[in-house]
């Protein structure tokens, strides 16, 4: 349960989305190293120390940029492991949803990707937090998987950690494009290479 914060004003709300939309139009156009606190204030016909009321530093408003998109591809995977059908079908869909929401923001966008970098040294700690919100969900299905008999007894944890390393060059921002040109198997075939490890045989015990 979240620790209930200070009572925020709509207008408070709507002038700290403008600067994470602000923040992300300039991270995307001209990249996160060249982007300064004073051009977003200027976009927005404020002062820094406007924006300095908001986030305390440029760190903390990329760190809101890629919260945006961190909780998009949570929300997309939560709502597909609440539909009521079988959970290979679920994790399917979760890990190509993941796969495909990941492509399309990253891929061939360099200065996306440097904002990643910039996260991966600065925010680390909610990378991790990310990581382990989408490991949740993900275990949340193997284990009705298992219960439900489609997935062999295996611990849900573990066989967790195994599909996120395993999908890591289609999920990961920066591996997106650098594995592009490597033989390999395509998203697809990778995802049905670790369904068909998890699933139960017939006639096991």
């Amino acid at each position: 349960m979240r620790s209930s914060g200070p009572i925020v004003s709509q207008t408070e709300r709507d002038t700290r989305q403008a600067i994470v939309d602000t923040a992300e139009r300039f991270f995307r156009d001209i990249g996160y190293q060249k982007t300064t606190v004073a051009d977003i204030a200027k976009s927005l016909r404020m002062s820094p120390a406007n924006v300095y009321r908001f986030f305390d530093s440029k760190k903390s408003i990329n760190e809101a940029v890629l919260d945006r998109y961190k909780r998009e591809q949570e929300d997309a995977i939560i709502a597909i492991a609440d539909e009521d059908r079988p959970a290979v079908d679920r994790l399917r869909d979760m890990l190509a949803t993941s796969s495909r929401l990941n492509a399309a923001r990253f891929s061939d966008h360099a200065k996306m990707q440097e904002m990643v970098c910039a996260a991966m040294e600065e925010s680390w700690d909610a990378i991790i937090a990310h990581i382990e919100r989408f490991d949740i969900v993900l275990r949340r299905v193997v284990a009705d998987g298992i219960a439900r008999g489609e997935f062999r007894q295996i611990d849900p944890a573990h066989a967790t950690g195994c599909i996120r390393m395993a999908m890591i060059r289609f999920m990961h921002p920066l591996l997106i494009n650098q594995c592009e040109c490597l033989p390999g198997p395509s998203v697809d075939e990778m995802i049905a290479f670790v369904l068909s490890a998890l699933q139960a045989r017939q006639g096991s015990a």
